[in-house]
């Protein structure tokens, strides 16, 4: 897929496709996302480094949300931008967002590093199921 054939009315999670933390949250997502606005797309996928070279985004290490041929979001926000979508009882998160980008980014860059040791990690990126395989772009 070329970054011209992305969907226009989605918004496209790049994740760490082998991170167990990042598995399930895109678990959550999917499972949250009653409107079907997100799709998915591992970073250590071809796709995944178009996206990237794309947006110019100078690292790899941190989830990104891109809305094609509008914006992109990195980090904490990401996570403030799903909340906002998935809503229900997960939308009180919302909360910490008052706090200065530098701090919930700081809370997050700490998670990041240590997500391996305390989550674990993947051989591979996961294989979606042929009823989520729809949600995630090649």
């Amino acid at each position: 897929m070329e970054i011209s054939e992305l969907p226009k009315d989605k918004k496209i999670i790049l994740f760490d496709g082998v991170c167990n933390l990042c598995d399930s949250s895109v678990q959550f997502v999917i499972k949250h996302d009653k409107k079907d606005i997100f799709r998915f797309v591992p970073l250590q996928s071809e796709l995944g480094q178009k996206i990237i070279s794309h947006i110019g985004a100078s690292t790899i290490d941190s989830t990104i949300l891109y809305e094609p041929d509008k914006r992109y979001y990195y980090k904490a926000a990401v996570a403030f931008e799903i909340l906002k979508e998935v809503k229900g009882i997960f939308s009180f998160l919302l909360i910490f967002s008052i706090l200065p980008q530098s701090v919930v980014n700081f809370i997050y860059d700490y998670v990041a590093k240590n997500r391996y040791k305390w989550f674990g990690k993947k051989e591979s990126c996961m294989i979606p199921t042929s009823e989520l395989q729809s949600k995630f772009l090649a």
